[in-house]
């Protein structure tokens, strides 16, 4: 693990960190008119910044996706920017692509700056959008920033994840290949070739949405597509909106096509917008269209390799969405690594900057241009265990990872219950009556009192460290007394902790007026970025996985049906992928609740649910298992101590001491940048 600079070291840290900033600019910066030599790949560990970017081809060019989404009449055609060394195609080179699609490059903008895309008055491309250009470009790279149909300078109708978001991006593999045709303009017949200086090897990247349709290609097997780097990425777009029938806080996908598309897509695509809003019924049951939008069902199509990232805290794009795709990815065998952060929804860019580039920039060195730089054999997972601080793993989940499955219990008195390995007794239950007013943070800031709104269960303090890695699932038998209801259930680390603050803005960052530079500017596209640093809050209990469900999907989940108030169903909710180490002298919890506030919206009667406890239990995926849990729940816990300045844990609090951090936000809605 690289070692942090941190305050009290020898030199000042402004010092510091300005001296490995122009350590770094020193390597980064690409000369005028630099050139290059042919090198074997095989003798060769990274691609040096030897070509020009101020004198790169910058070119649009529109490619033909063999659809009609719009109706009228023609095949859409999407707009492809394009910007690539000149050296290497004068030289009779060809060379590989990166590939960034979005919806996002005219309405919205990409990255912390909100960067759109530019155009000179005669159409040409001027300014791309963050930093992929800048630094790849000129070390061998052709950079590809695909508008999606409907949105910028693209024909056709945004599809919100379906066949048009699809076909927009896995056409212009096949035009980098050779299998699809490409334009010199919009509506023209004069063909556009890349064939002369792509090698057909193309690498896809992005964040939110433009992840989201990397996966997309990816899940086709589309040939010539060697690698994608998700980032916050959407697998299923059904669990984007709804979780298990359950609508999600303000679940509408009809009108994020609105949102993105251009002003012209907007006045031809209401029609496409009314078949998405019939298609995908609020009600949280899975369609043909939802089917059309799963890429976890297709993971077994996928030839490239895989570097995902992902906010563990992530409340817009939830980590579950990486979970499920990480699972089917590893079931077929899949080349694959993953960064999981404790932000929101960030980009690794703007967290862990210096060595995301570098790692990304190896990573496409090896995938892309075939060098032995050996990344796919290190370890396969970085962890952020606390702000800035990061562990690895060689396998993730890692090796000696067991579900264990753990059982609720009575409590000997008032407050909560007990999480173990016992079963309870028959005939034990717990109830609680659905209040939509409170949520996760409010149901753990009250974890030792007996409130109405939730069921808790907690371990005794630990006297070990526990690590929970990967998937949880939490199975409850439950009597409603309505005929409606939804569930959520969280696991929650019960002790003070510094953490991102993932709840304000910046969701676990705050962005600094300083920048640093990554590659090599023209006057219309500086290379040059606001620095950020981390947003840290001190808090008594950090949520570590949830997950979401309607109960009247107990038979069926791709249906939900009323219920029999006084009956007891059976469901297993599905919790988030998440990797959190729970110190010794904290305690773990389950809690049961209904409506997660600002997260999940609440069913349309007030239920009071009594669970059966004796059929109720959480498989949770502990690192050693069984026996982890064992030893730490054995001997003597820790004395309480108080880091930062915190309080003890809460466990050591009297009953109902402890306060929440402020309330978490709601998933962030497209007027604020959801999907970005």
């Amino acid at each position: 693990m690289r070692k942090r600079i941190t305050r009290g070291a020898r030199a000042p840290y402004g010092t510091l960190v300005a001296a490995a900033t122009a350590a770094l600019l020193a390597t980064l910066v690409t000369p005028a008119g630099a050139r290059t030599d042919p090198a074997a790949a095989g003798s060769v560990r990274e691609s040096r910044p030897v070509h020009s970017y101020a004198d790169a081809v910058r070119e649009s060019v529109w490619v033909d996706t063999g659809l009609d989404g719009d109706g009228d009449g023609r095949a859409d055609r999407v707009a492809v920017d394009v910007v690539r060394p000149r050296e290497p195609a004068a030289a009779g080179r060809k060379i590989p692509v990166i590939m960034d699609a979005s919806p996002y490059y005219a309405c919205c903008g990409r990255g912390n700056e909100s960067q759109r895309k530019t155009y000179d008055a005669d159409g040409k491309p001027v300014q791309f959008p963050l930093y992929y250009d800048n630094y790849f470009v000129p070390r061998g790279y052709a950079f590809v920033a695909v508008d999606l149909a409907g949105t910028n300078r693209s024909d056709g109708c945004d599809d919100v994840g379906g066949r048009s978001d699809v076909r927009s991006a896995k056409a212009v593999v096949d035009w980098l290949n050779g299998r699809a045709r490409g334009y010199t303009t919009r509506t023209g017949t004069a063909p556009a070739r890349a064939t002369g200086w792509s090698t057909g090897n193309v690498g896809m990247i992005g964040k939110s949405w433009d992840g989201t349709v990397a996966n997309g290609v990816a899940a086709t097997g589309v040939e010539g597509l060697k690698t994608i780097v998700p980032i916050g990425a959407i697998s299923s777009w059904y669990d984007y909106f709804h979780s298990q029938g359950a609508p999600l806080y303000d679940a509408n996908p009809s009108w994020l096509s609105d949102y993105v598309n251009s002003p012209e897509a907007r006045a031809r695509c209401g029609a496409v917008q009314d078949r998405i809003a019939a298609a995908t019924p609020y009600s949280g049951d899975r369609t043909a269209a939802w089917s059309e939008r799963d890429h976890v069902k297709d993971a077994h199509k996928v030839r490239a390799s895989v570097f995902a990232v992902h906010g563990q805290q992530d409340l817009n794009v939830r980590a579950g969405q990486f979970g499920k795709w990480w699972d089917a990815l590893a079931a077929h065998g899949v080349e694959r690594k993953v960064w999981l952060s404790q932000t929101g929804h960030v980009d690794p860019f703007d967290f862990r900057r210096a060595d995301w580039v570098r790692t990304l920039h190896r990573w496409f060195d090896h995938y892309l241009l075939g060098y032995d730089n050996g990344i796919d054999r290190e370890p396969a997972a970085d962890i952020e265990r606390a702000p800035d601080r990061w562990t690895t793993d060689r396998h993730w989940p890692p090796r000696g990872t067991a579900t264990t499955t753990l059982r609720p219990a009575p409590g000997a008195a008032a407050g909560p219950g007990v999480l173990g390995r016992a079963p309870a007794a028959p005939g034990s239950t717990a109830t609680f009556t659905d209040d939509p007013a409170l949520g996760e943070l409010d149901w753990a800031a009250r974890i030792d009192t007996a409130t109405p709104e939730k069921a808790g269960f907690v371990t005794r303090p630990l006297s070990r460290d526990l690590r929970i890695a990967g998937s949880s699932r939490v199975t409850v038998t439950a009597t409603p007394t309505t005929a409606t209801a939804h569930l959520s259930a969280v696991l929650v680390d019960l002790g003070p902790a510094t953490i991102r603050d993932y709840a304000a803005a910046g969701e676990g960052i705050t962005t600094l007026a300083h920048r640093t530079c990554w590659g090599a500017s023209t006057p219309g596209d500086s290379a040059c970025f606001k620095e950020t640093e981390a947003r840290t809050a001190d808090v008594a209990h950090t949520v570590v996985s949830r997950g979401w469900a309607d109960l009247g999907t107990w038979a069926d989940p791709r249906k939900g049906r009323p219920l029999t108030p006084g009956r007891a169903y059976t469901l297993t909710l599905d919790l988030a992928a998440a990797d959190h180490v729970v110190p010794a002298g904290h305690r773990l919890a389950l809690i049961v609740g209904g409506t997660d506030r600002d997260l999940l919206d609440p069913p349309s009667t007030t239920p009071t649910l009594t669970l059966d406890l004796a059929r109720t239990r959480a498989e949770l995926p502990l690192v050693g298992g069984a026996g982890a849990f064992a030893r730490s729940t054995t001997g003597p816990a820790p004395a309480a101590s108080a880091p930062n300045g915190l309080r003890p844990p809460s466990g050591l609090l009297p009953p109902g001491a402890s306060t929440p951090p402020a309330a978490v936000a709601g998933p962030r809605l497209p007027g604020a940048g959801a999907a970005r």
